[in-house]
């Protein structure tokens, strides 16, 4: 998984780039190599926000694009809250998605078992009806 560490009017340290590629090594390993994440940290300069340190997450995974953003008094604190919360959207993801593919193969499974249907037999019988009766009629 790529990582890119941005800060938008925060200077980004390589402590700060090591705290996010460790916390992140949950995600890291649940989802593929070709996946980029995105974290972007940033300060509120509002005085009336005390959550002033905030922490955005966007993952970019083959077809679905899943986004965290949690603040705090302390940076360190936003990454650690925004990556367990992107750990978790990670993990319904390839729940629903495991889910889904159990259940279509076992769909296909189920109809590989039953056979042919019947209408596809009754079909075969009625080609087969009708191929017999213009063989019989060319050969008279």
């Amino acid at each position: 998984m790529r990582i890119e560490v941005k800060g938008r009017n925060l200077a980004v340290s390589d402590d700060l780039r090591e705290h996010v590629a460790k916390r992140f090594r949950k995600v890291e390993r649940q989802v593929s190599e070709l996946a980029e994440l995105e974290v972007e940290v940033f300060e509120e300069r509002n005085p009336a926000i005390a959550d002033s340190q905030v922490a955005e997450a966007t993952l970019h995974l083959k077809g679905v694009t899943l986004r965290a953003r949690d603040a705090s008094p302390d940076i360190m604190h936003s990454i650690s809250l925004c990556a367990d919360e992107l750990h978790v959207q990670v993990k319904r993801h390839r729940d629903k998605r495991r889910k889904r593919r159990e259940s279509r193969a076992a769909a296909a499974a189920q109809n590989v078992e039953a056979g042919p249907s019947v209408e596809a037999v009754e079909e075969a019988g009625v080609a087969g009806d009708s191929a017999d009766r213009t063989g019989m009629s060319s050969a008279a």
